[in-house]
């Protein structure tokens, strides 16, 4: 049963990806188990099979210690830890041959937080792999993709799992624009071109980040995916299976 967990930063689109592809998997005939780990989530667009506010509620959070929205999200990220073997025994019982991990909407609460690696670790023993979104419309600006490199090697930092790369949301750019950003992610060149051009104070450190992390070797290879047309699913899975299951398909 092995696990992708979908990470990013907030809007990227990790809850409506993670219902689109549960539902492509679904009808390719692939048994998915979908995983809410959000405690602050008011509606979702899936039918979580497992769902960590049936144990961590932030409203109750709010109440019992005075909290306000932030805090109580902060004290429910680290509870998460907590209900790791319960968490586990829902996913075993789903039975299923994949599962999706929907991570909480602010990253940082996840990524960055000590309960964040502890989970990833405990959570089953089964292979495991982290899915990072790149919005689509944000990363258009070359500026604006070297932070979200930087953020993914962060997040690869934390939690040193395989990491799979998708420019989310693609649907809403142009195609030129589309291979304009993954030519940068194939390209650190290409990369360094488009930001030698802007005229912007911040371009000379963008451009040192974005060689540092180059120079150690972090590759961030894009996938385009849309969870509204489907576009990039078959890509995608095909990365991941080779990565969770050496090619293998989920259900065998």
């Amino acid at each position: 049963m092995p696990v992708a967990f979908i990470i990013g930063t907030a809007g990227s689109g990790k809850s409506l990806f993670t219902a689109a592809c549960s539902e492509w998997l679904k009808m390719s005939k692939q048994d998915v188990a979908v995983v809410n780990l959000d405690p602050g989530a008011l509606k979702l667009p899936y039918s979580p099979d497992v769902d960590i506010r049936n144990y961590v509620d932030v409203g109750n959070l709010m109440e019992q210690y005075g909290l306000g929205p932030n805090g109580a999200l902060i004290m429910a990220a680290d509870l998460i830890a907590d209900e790791i073997e319960n968490i586990t025994r829902d996913i075993e019982a789903a039975n299923a041959d994949i599962v999706l991990v929907d991570t909480p909407g602010q990253m940082e609460l996840f990524a960055f937080r000590a309960s964040g690696p502890y989970i990833v670790k405990e959570l089953t023993k089964e292979p495991k792999a982290m899915v990072y979104l790149f919005d689509a419309v944000f990363s258009i600006n070359p500026l604006n993709y070297v932070s979200n490199m930087f953020l993914s090697a962060a997040v690869y930092n934390r939690f040193f799992q395989p990491q799979v790369h998708l420019l989310s949301k693609c649907d809403l750019l142009p195609q030129k624009e589309v291979k304009k950003i993954t030519d940068w992610a194939a390209n650190p060149k290409t990369l360094e071109n488009s930001i030698e051009q802007l005229e912007d104070s911040k371009r000379l450190f963008s451009r040192n980040i974005m060689r540092a992390i180059s120079q150690i070797g972090l590759k961030f290879l894009l996938i385009p995916v849309s969870a509204r047309t489907n576009e990039g699913m078959i890509n995608f899975n095909t990365t991941l299976e080779r990565i969770l299951t050496g090619g293998e398909k989920y259900t065998t």
